[in-house]
């Protein structure tokens, strides 16, 4: 996570083409907007490479992509540098590729963090997030069309410059909404004040521990928050079930 970094609102556009989101990625970075704030959607990344990995509505099943060649060779230069990638079965979508924090924000829908254990289409996460229902609606059927979504997370005070970037880049169905994403934890994990809000009330004390626990060793291991979290969430169903308030709460008995 970039230190000293102001992030207040999310800017979104959809764009049809994979190469304005490389050019857009590129000059996002070019004027301080650290990778950590970047995310990308898209169900028609251009690739010789076999997506394993897939995340369903209640499963978290760990592999397939990460970062490094296969990274590179699925997204090419700029989209390789984002961190945290996953591929996502997303309800009235189907399968997407998705990069940066979004990603994270995905997993917690799917897993029950945000819609309950029946999983969120991408409408419903947009909307808890603060978007227009119609624009939402927009946004997945766009997506669903093979479009791509890209948003970025930026100071307040740049939003008119950002917005002129998308627009200029070719971006359509530019929204912004006035919060950044959350993101898991600010590096480590020390105490469950840390986690977001979206996934600290759907654990037990004694799931939050162990999900901080997995959280902090796999984020010294590879430095991703988006692998450290799917492992976390991992952790948490091989050990635990959700209670009748959606609440992973339920130790389970291991023969």
């Amino acid at each position: 996570m970039a230190e000293g970094y102001k992030a207040e609102r999310t800017i979104s556009a959809v764009f049809k083409e994979q190469k304005q989101i490389d050019d857009v990625i590129r000059r996002l970075l070019d004027r301080g907007v650290p990778k950590d704030y970047i995310s990308v959607m898209g169900r028609n990344f251009q690739s010789e490479t076999r997506i394993s990995g897939f995340l369903t509505k209640k499963d978290v099943i760990l592999g397939g992509l990460k970062t490094g060649a296969i990274f590179g060779s699925l997204f090419g230069s700029f989209l390789s540098l984002l961190t945290g990638v996953g591929v996502l079965f997303i309800p009235f979508v189907g399968p997407v590729v998705a990069a940066g924090p979004i990603g994270a924000v995905l997993l917690g829908a799917a897993s029950g963090a945000i819609a309950g254990s029946a999983g969120a289409g991408l409408v419903s996460v947009l909307t808890t997030l603060g978007m227009p229902e119609d624009k939402a609606t927009i946004y997945q059927t766009r997506l669903e069309a093979g479009e791509f979504l890209l948003m970025a997370e930026i100071a307040s005070d740049r939003t008119g410059e950002y917005q002129l970037l998308f627009e200029s880049a070719g971006g359509e169905e530019i929204h912004t909404i006035d919060k950044a994403l959350d993101h898991p934890c600010p590096g480590r994990c020390n105490s469950p004040d840390d986690l977001a809000p979206e996934v600290r009330t759907h654990l037990s004390k004694e799931a939050q521990g162990l999900f901080i626990e997995r959280y902090n060793v796999v984020l010294n291991e590879t430095n991703d928050e988006f692998t450290a979290e799917q492992s976390a969430w991992s952790a948490v169903r091989e050990q635990f079930d959700e209670d009748e308030n959606g609440v992973w709460s339920k130790a389970k008995v291991i023969a």
